[in-house]
């Protein structure tokens, strides 16, 4: 039940002609001395996927029949998991893209994504520790002090601590505004009390220390949101030479109950029930949105890229069992519903890695390349990040379904392991800001901000792909360019609907957010499989006979004929969501 095999033919190719078709990554002076090319990428996926198939794979079952437990203030995490931490760490894995000067191995974030893909695929609930902790190690990169730096992040890239990032309290959800956490001034630190909800990894043995970032409140701060600070509260105390000290008053008092990712220790964190616990600043006074804003950027990213690891892996399990069963004489991998079903997995699924390992290069190049070209690199980030996390977390709840149906009744049984691919990544549609909050963040901040230029600037590139498509005397390829080429008309139909829409009532444009969400990924996907296809049919007229990339042009046809089309639905709804939905009353509801 523990198989998963990393998909590195397809993630090979993916990143190579990445860092081929004419990218600067390889040469920047950030990734100069790594020597970035073919030989990187085969050996760093090959180790990845040894630690998410052998070490990894085999625990997903024995996390989720064994959860993380509270008891008397202490968490137990589930069977194998404090060593699988260990092996991390030995890898160096979790400091895999982070600053060499603070003992991460400073590599590009494009190589990180895929590692991060194959964690997931093979254990979602484990994987979410190095996730997280890389997460609150950037902030601290970011708006740290010289000190801080030097106290916590080396210590936290290596993996011999762990971090946390403490936001949520009971009542508020996502309204940040509203929290009850305070941080009273007592010298150079302060004293946090207050409670949160929702902390993974919140507590645990597995390292010898937790660096926890918490947002709070001064007693003087504004109302709302912009009176929050953030706060480094480490779960033991940090001496001067660098040695742990005393406990601090930081303790879990429970661990959620969850539909799934049940090796995760999901905590109820509670500070300062005794003397209040010391936290240091980070960063300014009321800034602490700011400060966590900084790695959300990755954070959703990475969110998107759970949702792809999850979904392969539901896919491999659900293609192995329809091999194996034999139904009216034959495995049901022959029943045309069946393979409906599993190339509906596949081609998804390769448009999702796609699209996601193709804007992990550009946070790469918003955050190191070329000092001319950064802004408008970081203005495509931030316009995808929302689709990346919204639409590969949505898609991913249709896809480990299928993987449940492809099982049949045996697929409703736990005992297959199937179903718990759907229980565990049904929480990326919710955590890191649920996905009508990224809908709302497109098209509000990022579409209505500039006017759609951002947009425009990757349609037109979109558009030259549609373009070299349609030149192409290959059957094949002009099916995935007709397809393209209208959903593409569609988009900048509804594109230029939202633009409208935030000028007459932005309630209109909210109400349209999550189907044109919907209809920008499926796009991009197709985009991405579109332009997988150029490159096997050049490879193939080069005389290559590698049968992987006649896969490649047969998925993209089967997206731009079966998958594409959705995009037409998610536009008629966009369309009309100034009609009913805009004037149906709530409390008809």
């Amino acid at each position: 039940m523990g198989t998963y095999r990393a998909p590195l033919e397809d993630m090979g190719f993916i990143i190579d002609e990445l860092l081929d078709a004419g990218s600067t990554l390889g040469i920047l002076p950030a990734y100069a001395d790594f020597g970035v090319g073919p030989d990187l990428t085969t050996a760093l996926l090959d180790e990845g996927a040894k630690l998410a198939g052998d070490v990894l794979a085999p625990l997903r079952r024995v996390g989720d029949e064994h959860p993380a437990t509270c008891t008397a203030g202490r968490v137990t995490i589930s069977p194998g998991y404090g060593d699988a931490l260990q092996q991390f760490s030995a890898g160096g894995w979790i400091g895999i893209a982070a600053d060499a000067n603070y003992g991460g191995q400073g590599l590009p974030e494009l190589f990180s994504t895929a590692c991060h893909e194959m964690w997931n695929s093979a254990n979602i609930a484990l994987a979410l520790a190095p996730l997280l902790s890389s997460s609150a190690a950037l902030a601290i990169a970011a708006h740290g002090s010289d000190e801080q730096k030097q106290t916590y992040l080396e210590k936290m890239h290596s993996g011999e601590w762990l971090g946390t990032m403490n936001l949520t309290e009971s009542g508020a959800g996502s309204d940040l505004g509203v929290m009850k956490a305070k941080a009273l001034p007592e010298g150079d630190h302060y004293r946090i009390t207050g409670q949160k909800i929702y902390i993974t990894w919140g507590d645990h043995e597995a390292t010898e220390n937790i660096i926890h970032l918490v947002l709070a409140k001064l007693p003087d701060a504004p109302e709302g949101s912009r009176g929050i600070s953030l706060f480094i509260v480490p779960k033991f105390l940090v001496n001067a030479d660098g040695s742990l000290g005393e406990r601090n008053d930081v303790y879990p008092v429970s661990c959620e109950h969850k539909l799934g990712i049940h090796g995760s220790p999901t905590c109820v964190m509670a500070f300062g029930d005794t003397d209040g616990a010391v936290g240091y600043l980070l960063g300014q006074e009321n800034q602490g949105l700011a400060c966590m804003f900084t790695m959300m950027n990755e954070a959703r990213l990475k969110v998107g890229i759970q949702g792809l690891g999850v979904a392969e892996g539901a896919y491999q399990k659900a293609l192995g069992y329809a091999r194996e069963r034999v139904q009216g004489g034959v495995p049901i991998i022959e029943h045309p519903d069946v393979k409906r079903m599993l190339l509906s997995m596949k081609a998804l699924t390769e448009g999702m890695r796609a699209l996601a390992y193709t804007e992990a290069l550009t946070m790469d190049l918003a955050h190191v390349g070329p000092e001319g070209e950064r802004a408008q690199q970081q203005s495509r980030i931030d316009l995808m990040i929302p689709v990346i996390k919204g639409w590969l977390s949505e898609v991913a709840q249709e896809l480990t379904s299928l993987g449940v149906q492809v099982h049949g009744g045996m697929g409703y049984v736990e005992e297959t392991g199937a179903a718990q691919y759907l229980r565990d990544v049904r929480i990326t549609s919710i955590y890191e800001g649920t996905n009508g909050i990224q809908a709302a963040d497109l098209v509000t901040r990022k579409i209505g901000r500039d006017g759609g230029a951002a947009m425009e600037a990757v349609l037109g590139e979109l558009r030259n792909t549609v373009n070299e498509l349609n030149a192409s005397d290959d059957a094949r390829i002009a099916i995935i360019g007709k397809g393209l080429g209208d959903a593409l008309a569609g988009m900048e139909h509804s594109t230029q609907t939202i633009l409208q829409a935030m000028a007459d009532d932005v309630a209109i444009a909210l109400g349209a957010s999550f189907d044109y969400m919907m209809q920008t990924g499926y796009l991009f996907g197709g985009w991405q499989l579109a332009r997988s296809a150029l490159v096997a049919l050049r490879r193939l007229s080069e005389g290559s006979d590698n049968p992987f990339y006649e896969k490649k042009i047969a998925t993209a046809v089967f997206y731009a004929e079966q998958i594409l089309p959705r995009c037409a639905g998610h536009a008629g709804a966009v369309h009309t969501a100034a009609g009913s939905l805009h004037s149906y009353p709530a409390d008809w509801l």
